[in-house]
């Protein structure tokens, strides 16, 4: 897989093909519902006019086609800080090494290229949806250290409260867990 700076034109077709009604209950950035390729083309547009953040398609090396998508989020220069979230990848794909490379490729890029005018990332975090026990497993699969919950921390689409498990990877536990990830890889 690769990922690629998401855009609208480029990508909406495909995300709302791999998105799944499922998907959607954890994440509150996402409004657009599965097929609606417009819906799509909008949050694209509107979450580019935040900038707010770095967000890539997932994209598979064999067919070209995006399966997912994920972020860096709230983004901290001065601490060299970020978050990596707002992921999600179709669900044929998941428990794949689609995650894991995905997860690889950016906290590399984190952890070893001068991310900020000061230099690399010295902590990055993931939060959660509390209810999601799969993404919960994943994150602690890749070596991620749980810090805790924040409660109430998201009203979702529907309207749930959402308690979000905050994880972090900081600088000095990079190179055990870029060590696991590429036996994973």
């Amino acid at each position: 897989m690769r990922l690629e700076p998401l855009d609208a034109d480029a990508h909406a077709e495909d995300l709302a093909r791999a998105m799944e009604v499922q998907t959607l209950r954890y994440l509150y950035t996402w409004t657009a519902q599965p097929g609606d390729v417009q819906a799509f083309r909008d949050h694209i547009d509107r979450q580019d006019a935040r900038g707010n953040g770095v967000r890539f398609a997932v994209v598979l090396l064999e067919t070209g086609k995006a399966i997912g998508s994920t972020s860096y989020l709230d983004i901290h220069a001065a601490h060299r800080g970020l978050e990596i979230g707002s992921t999600w990848i179709n669900s044929k794909y998941q428990r794949t090494k689609v995650n894991p490379e995905m997860k690889y490729l950016m906290l590399r890029h984190a952890f070893e290229t001068d991310l900020f005018p000061t230099g690399p990332a010295i902590r990055v975090q993931l939060k959660t949806d509390m209810r999601n026990m799969q993404s919960q497993r994943a994150i602690e699969k890749l070596g991620a250290v749980r810090e805790g919950v924040l409660r109430k921390a998201a009203i979702m689409h529907d309207g749930w409260l959402r308690d979000s498990v905050v994880y972090s990877i900081t600088q000095d536990e990079w190179p055990a867990v870029k060590a696991k990830l590429e036996t994973r890889i």
